[in-house]
């Protein structure tokens, strides 16, 4: 099945090629989705592992993913009277700080926010013509889809300690190297660091979607590295990005 909301860095146009290089199922029974976003890679399948489980260090991301899964209707409630609208997105914008608002009012405009800027920056009103009725619709699948797994708002290190085994398989897409710009969550170059001495340490297995560039090849040289693109999401030239899938196996 495909995500419900778009992301930066999402993954629907590599999925496929990020899918060949998992190990055999019967390698790992669990499977933590470190980076969560969209989510691509989780929904690919009906079920990665016995144990599943998605984290996301954005609160207001991962409170959108738990009115999914645990108060589905009451959210699709929420959401039908909001329109694509410029008045309502701003409306949204500005509303979902406020106090008092309840996790699913939240989650509603946090939904809005996602479905109606411009690049998924939550800040700019896309101006296209778009019916929300059928994503409202398809949270009902989504649900159904995160009944078993965990959802986690965790920074990456305290998660991966949590979940490791010698069983468990780490999907992480971390921000790209020298993008951080464009994500909405902090994520330095100290930060791919730490990232890299946290998986020199795990005892399960691990694969990476990075960007392909001098640092990351760099740091992580003594793992394998696949190279693949894919088409540029920014450009409509036909140009194509370069990325690295990397992993421990």
């Amino acid at each position: 099945m495909n995500s419900y909301i778009s992301w930066i860095g999402g993954k629907k146009s590599l999925r496929k090629k990020i899918l060949e290089q998992f190990p055999n199922s019967e390698e790992y029974d669990r499977y933590i989705e470190v980076f969560g976003g969209a989510g691509w890679i989780l929904f690919s399948k009906e079920r990665h592992a016995a144990m599943e489980v998605f984290n996301d260090i954005n609160g207001e991301l991962i409170n959108l993913y738990r009115c999914v899964k645990y108060h589905c209707e009451a959210l699709q409630k929420e959401l039908e009277w909001m329109l694509v609208s410029r008045e309502q997105f701003f409306d949204s914008k500005e509303q979902i700080n406020a106090r008092g608002l309840t996790d699913i009012q939240r989650a509603a405009r946090y939904f809005i926010l996602i479905k109606n800027s411009f690049g998924t920056d939550l800040k700019s009103f896309a101006m296209r013509g778009k019916k929300l009725e059928n994503s409202i619709d398809y949270l009902s699948c989504v649900k159904d889809r995160l009944q078993t797994t965990v959802i986690e708002n965790k920074d990456f290190q305290n998660l991966i300690k949590t979940y490791d085994r010698e069983e468990a398989l780490f999907y992480l897409d971390p921000p790209y190297y020298g993008t951080e710009k464009y994500y909405n969550d902090k994520f330095e170059k100290e930060d791919h660091i730490r990232l890299k001495e946290t998986l020199d340490k795990v005892k399960g297995k691990c694969l990476l979607s990075y960007n392909d560039c001098q640092f990351i090849r760099e740091l992580y040289q003594e793992y394998n590295m696949v190279a693949v693109d894919r088409q540029h999401n920014l450009k409509s030239s036909g140009e194509r990005y370069q990325e690295l899938i990397i992993k421990n196996y």
